[in-house]
């Protein structure tokens, strides 16, 4: 039976990784943090030193990382995934990064013979658990079908985009609408207790009509009550925002209501609101 290689247990990938683990895959991690390793390695995963040791002895290694720092120092630096690449190798990285990260990563991994998919993820903690992921995928079809057994696992639909770097793209647009909405959302609720509105009223409107979604009643419900447990940290939103406006910078788009969403996800971070769930935006808006 082949091994497949999972870099980073983060909020997403630990339910990832745990998905493949129980659908019966022999996995093979490696975390930043060693610790995070020890209950995988107690679900029967083999856990490597580096990433080179996972990307050298698997077919195929999934990276799902933090940000496209975190992928470019996993991938390149000492002992990094690209060290372990050979001749046929799938390095298949879910991380949410621009599209120059990624076809840096794609360009190093091909030149060693390798072959590369980027494969990021739309939906958060609860679909990174149920399996339930929808994943962007662009690069190498025939990784793509390759892989298509272990995105049946994590995801409940997988899509393939086209060349590197349009799987990048739609997953910064989908998170920009993401945190407009948020955004919005937030400034809804906060105009309503400004009024006078009970905010269950509010949610009460909202989800009865069409402007009913899965976001407005998890995260509202969330939000009336103070809860901000991160199951997609602000930080990461804000990356996400950051990088969605610089696309449009690059395609001459004008994104004025994403830029202005970007601002109050910029000062929740500086009100240390960092590494709370991404409607902790409400504070930032209401303070």
């Amino acid at each position: 039976m082949e091994t497949y290689g999972f870099l980073g247990l983060g909020i997403m990938g630990s339910a990832m990784a745990k998905n493949l683990i129980k659908a019966g895959f022999k996995v093979k991690v490696w975390n930043r943090s060693p610790a995070k390793c020890e209950e995988f390695a107690a679900l029967g995963a083999a856990v490597a030193a580096t990433p080179a040791e996972v990307t050298s002895t698997c077919a195929i290694t999934i990276a799902m990382l933090a940000d496209p720092a975190a992928a470019h120092d996993v991938c390149f630096g000492p002992q990094g995934a690209l060290e372990g690449i050979g001749a046929g190798r799938g390095y298949v990285d879910m991380s949410t990064v621009d599209a120059a990260t990624a076809q840096e990563i794609a360009a190093a991994v091909t030149a060693k013979g390798g072959r590369f998919l980027e494969a990021p993820v739309s939906g958060s903690k609860k679909p990174a658990e149920d399996g339930t992921l929808i994943i962007l995928a662009a690069g190498d079809h025939g990784l793509f079908d390759k892989t298509m057994p272990l995105f049946e696992k994590m995801g409940k639909k997988s899509l393939f985009l086209g060349e590197v770097g349009r799987g990048a793209e739609m997953k910064l647009i989908v998170n920009m609408v993401m945190g407009g909405m948020m955004t919005i959302f937030c400034e809804g609720l906060a105009l309503a207790e400004k009024a006078g509105l009970a905010s269950a009223d509010l949610l009460d409107v909202l989800d009865s009509g069409a402007l009913a979604n899965p976001m407005f009643k998890l995260k509202g419900a969330q939000m009336t009550q103070g809860m901000f447990d991160p199951a997609f940290p602000l930080k990461h939103m804000q990356k996400d925002m950051r990088l969605a406006v610089a696309l449009g910078d690059t395609l001459n788009q004008p994104l004025v209501s994403a830029a202005a969403a970007n601002e109050s996800f910029k000062r929740a971070k500086g009100m240390g609101l960092a590494d709370r769930d991404f409607c902790a935006v409400l504070k930032a808006i209401t303070s």
